[in-house]
């Protein structure tokens, strides 16, 4: 099961209360007060792992309590703190205070219908942590209300409470290279011809239901990482066929690629498609729309796509096109090289080798 969007429920500890103790002993009958102070209660902190890929762990409990603060003790001891409550994300989780309290609510939070909601944070990196709520602080024990006029003073100190709240998160996935095709436009075999990544491949549209990220290797200890994308279909901007819920997913990409299926055998013009996409990238988000950009023309291996192909370089002669047969295998070094130029990087954690200096 894969979520991307959950509405959760955060509530730090509440302080633990002061005591109210008096010095009792053998010898010592009447001692003075020595109650301790209570402890601050447990924060509730979000924290970014890459052992995370999406929300489903909070589908099964969506909230997120941390353990109060305990109270004062005698003999001026303080109680313990509360331990936090600390929940894993995703890389590229985006974090929303809300009232909305359903998932349909949280649609129409997204699309400015009356839910409130403020935006708080974006946790992109591994190690990120945001701190969703405040603890309450421990109260002070009698000890600490002692005088020369009030030696045995009953007074102390209640802890308050910590805060609380609802938190909508939202996945979207970072990668480098978003694909962006109709559905069967051949991605999912794409990226399993690319990466070790291997999605579920069929005949049929709408294979792919849920976004997934795979890893390209080159050479030079060099890495990109591509998404597949959920085929999008003509309105999509408008959210027909779940159009937001996908392509919020390419919202982060350095790299746009549109593929296209060039055969035209299931009664597709390639040409009027890579329109049709180009259209629902723009009217979903201009910005999405500025974003570097080429075409891969897939199921070159087919033997209607040749024409097809001289057609669409002709309507586009200033967009890269990028010959490919992701069945096949052809055209994907090529496809690769130009990745490993575009958007290939070292990992943080890689260590290269310098080269021996000749003695």
């Amino acid at each position: 099961m894969f979520v991307d969007r959950i509405r959760i429920f955060a509530k730090a500890g509440d302080g633990g209360n002061g005591a109210i103790s008096f010095r009792r002993e053998k010898f010592v009958p009447e001692g003075g007060p020595d109650g301790g102070d209570g402890a601050d209660g447990g924060e509730v902190v979000l924290e970014v792992s890459e052992h995370v890929d999406n929300l489903k762990a909070f589908s099964y409990n969506p909230k997120l309590v941390a353990q109060d603060g305990g109270a004062g003790q005698k003999y001026k001891k303080s109680g313990k703190r509360g331990r936090p409550a600390v929940g894993k994300v995703p890389p590229g989780t985006v974090v929303y205070r809300t009232s909305a309290l359903t998932v349909k609510e949280a649609v129409e939070m997204e699309h400015g219908e009356g839910i409130d909601v403020e935006p708080i944070a974006d946790l992109t990196n591994a190690g990120d942590r945001i701190t969703l709520c405040t603890p309450g602080k421990g109260g002070r024990g009698n000890w600490h209300f002692r005088s020369a006029t009030n030696q045995t003073p009953e007074e102390r100190e209640l802890g308050t409470e910590g805060e609380q709240g609802v938190f909508f998160l939202e996945l979207r996935r970072i990668a480098d290279v978003g694909l962006v095709g109709f559905p069967n436009a051949g991605k999912s075999t794409l990226v399993g011809a690319l990466s070790a990544n291997k999605p579920k491949i069929g005949s049929y549209p709408f294979t792919t239901l849920t976004p997934s990220v795979g890893v390209i290797e080159f050479p030079g200890f060099k890495r990109c990482t591509i998404a597949d994308i959920p085929g999008l279909i003509e309105g999509a901007h408008e959210n027909r066929g779940l159009g937001h819920e996908f392509l919020r997913h390419i919202t982060r990409c350095h790299l746009l690629l549109f593929v296209v299926d060039m055969s035209g055998l299931e009664g597709r013009d390639p040409i009027e498609d890579l329109q049709i996409l180009r259209t629902e990238i723009k009217e979903y988000d201009e910005e999405l729309a500025k974003f570097p950009w080429k075409i891969l023309a897939n199921k070159m291996d087919l033997p209607e796509s040749a024409q097809n192909l001289e057609y669409l370089k002709q309507r586009f002669p200033k967009i890269e096109v990028i010959p490919i047969s992701a069945q096949e295998g052809d055209g994907l070094d090529a496809l690769k090289k130009r990745l490993c130029e575009e958007v290939g990087q070292q990992p943080k954690d890689t260590v290269v080798a310098k080269p021996k200096e000749e003695e």
